[in-house]
């Protein structure tokens, strides 16, 4: 059994062609950026864009292949989530996955491109001039705030908040892509999955930003401008979070 769903804003033109079915999906070529051992990654140009298309051939690791949801699923409805709780993130333009048998057997996912935007772990690498402007910096983090506070807000804790997995374009303007190991939780497991999101935030964090930037991050994340002992137990349990890992 094969299910696809094409976004309809894309189902004409050159796009509704290229991307008309999952078999259509997996003949297109591309520019190769990159794999994993479930997926592979490229690049199209389709009319007068380009598209990342992701194809997978697997749907985990381990017991995954057989049971839960497939990571490809994972993938699309959490960018969709991200879509309808107001976060900035890529455009699904198409899913979808066949089954044989109740198997998994193959599925893809395609993505509008964002042009003009770099990740911000590759301008930290090239330690790009952007983080010497307060005002880029006080933008860029107090977006990147608002996206965690409207995922934890949800019950839902991206699992790899990476800064591989932000963009920002020319305008300072932050995209979120890349969450397929996003999930919901409660209880405890809940509260110790946000500490360790936002102390993956700040494993570059802490060597790019000053203290008070960081902080105002915080500020910005909880909603509060003065914070109290339960805030600043919280900070300290997100510093410490990798201690000794590293």
């Amino acid at each position: 059994m094969i299910k696809w769903t094409l976004n309809p804003e894309y189902a004409t033109g050159h796009s509704g062609q290229a991307f008309a079915d999952l078999d259509s999906v997996f003949a297109l070529e591309g520019e190769f950026i990159t794999r994993d051992p479930l997926s592979t990654v490229h690049r199209v140009w389709v009319g007068d864009r380009h598209y990342y298309l992701k194809r997978y051939h697997a749907a985990g690791k381990h017991l995954r292949r057989y049971l839960g949801r497939p990571r490809v699923v994972a993938e699309w409805e959490n960018l969709l989530s991200f879509k309808a709780w107001g976060i900035p993130a890529a455009t699904v333009v198409g899913f979808g996955m066949e089954r044989r048998a109740g198997l998994f057997v193959r599925g893809a996912m395609i993505t509008e491109a964002l042009d003009n935007t770099t990740d911000l772990a590759r301008l930290a690498e090239q330690q790009a001039d952007c983080f010497k402007d307060p005002v880029w910096v006080r933008s860029v983090c107090h977006q990147v705030a608002h996206a965690a506070r409207m995922m934890h807000d949800q019950r839902f804790v991206h699992n790899d908040f990476k800064w591989r997995n932000i963009l920002v374009d020319p305008k300072a303007r932050v995209y979120l892509i890349d969450c397929p190991a996003g999930a919901f939780w409660w209880g405890p497991m809940l509260r110790y999955r946000i500490i360790k999101d936002l102390a993956c935030l700040d494993k570059l964090g802490k060597l790019h930003f000053t203290r008070s930037q960081r902080l105002r991050f915080y500020r910005d994340y909880s909603g509060k401008q003065r914070l109290d002992a339960a805030d600043k137990r919280f900070i300290r349990r997100v510093l410490k979070f990798f201690e000794g890992r590293e």
